[in-house]
């Protein structure tokens, strides 16, 4: 928020669940519930995966950054969790 970004995460996973995982990570950001995925579906995002040998639907771990018109100003598509953060902030010091 110090950077002027407004910081949303979307799942699947219902609203209640979501609550009580924002609790227990003490995350400062909102997380907002997909649960037909149909905005996953708009951004791309839902699709076949593979985990330990099994093929499911799922969503793809990407980040979009948009801007205050609804542009997509940058995709992250190719990120570590525990380092995400930094990586956006670098970006966004190198292009404003």
């Amino acid at each position: 928020k110090k950077a002027g970004v407004e910081v949303l995460g979307i799942s699947t996973d219902k609203p209640e669940k979501l609550s009580r995982f924002a609790e227990k990570e003490l995350l400062n950001f909102t997380l907002l519930s997909d649960e037909d995925h149909q905005v996953c579906e708009q951004f791309g995002i839902w699709g076949e995966k593979t985990f330990m040998g099994k093929t499911y639907d799922g969503i793809h771990r990407i980040s979009f950054l948009i801007d205050a018109n609804g542009k997509i100003e940058h995709v992250f598509d190719d990120f570590k969790t525990s380092n995400h953060h930094d990586v956006v902030l670098n970006w966004l010091k190198e292009n404003a």
